[in-house]
């Protein structure tokens, strides 16, 4: 049985111990910041860094090496660089939100998709929970990244700018969640430019003039971005202007 022990009480962390333990990984405890982890490494197979990507090396560091034990962090970012001074490290870093330990660690076992680099012990635990590897070129680690926030956390962003606009037409967000959930259908189904619609994919700028004029002067930026992505994938080449519209679209 592999042995595994966690730096980092938080949800990414605790989402691991849940999903590791229930697959037959024994999970010997979790560290805090409070805790030494200075032998951290002794007497497992695996410890793993759930800790934010800033303070990566500097606990790597703390840590005595154990030649027998594989370091690794749960970065997206990070190359396996800032894990110097130990002989086997990895990184594994799993392609979704872990928004409590609960709900993480149902989705780190449910065939998930994570970004493995380093010791294969790493890719066994991805095997154990049922999951597909993903084998990204260091040099490529933060572009990786970069597309895994846009796909959630920018998402997530985007879907609070509707919850504000919706709100000054008297309406709730759940109105729409149905349309944000068949748009993400309609891409896995068709692909992004063969699933978009609306007013920026057929070049009506007049109706994107008046969503302008509707929306509170706070909110433009993230909608002219909106709009500038929409018209890129709709092979558009973005107005720099609206005619007539007072206001800058700064969508080049």
């Amino acid at each position: 049985m592999t042995t595994i022990r966690i730096i980092g009480p938080g949800r990414a962390g605790r989402s691991f111990a849940f999903a590791l333990a229930a697959v037959g990984v024994d999970v010997i405890g979790i560290l805090g910041r409070d805790d030494d982890a200075s032998l951290a490494a002794d007497g497992v197979d695996v410890l793993l860094l759930a800790v934010p990507d800033t303070a990566i090396a500097e606990v790597a560091a703390a840590i005595r090496p154990v030649s027998s034990t594989v370091v690794a962090h749960c970065s997206g970012a990070l190359g396996l660089d800032v894990l110097a001074g130990h002989e086997h490290v990895g990184s594994l870093h799993p392609l979704v939100s872990l928004p409590d330990p609960v709900i993480g660690a149902a989705r780190l076992g449910s065939g998930s998709s994570f970004a493995v680099a380093g010791d294969q012990s790493l890719a066994d635990l991805v095997q154990a929970l049922g999951g597909r590897v993903l084998e990204v070129p260091p040099k490529a680690r933060a572009a990786y990244h970069a597309a895994a926030c846009i796909a959630s956390n920018h998402l997530v962003a985007l879907l609070g700018q509707v919850q504000r606009v919706a709100a000054t037409a008297g309406l709730d967000l759940d109105v729409f969640i149905p349309l944000a959930q068949g748009a993400l259908d309609d891409v896995l189904l068709l692909g992004p430019a063969a699933a978009l619609t609306g007013p920026a994919a057929r070049g009506d700028l007049a109706t994107i003039e008046r969503h302008r004029q509707a929306l509170e002067a706070s909110e433009l930026a993230g909608y002219d971005a909106g709009v500038a992505l929409a018209r890129r994938l709709a092979g558009a080449a973005p107005p720099g202007e609206l005619v007539g519209s007072g206001r800058s679209a700064a969508w080049s």
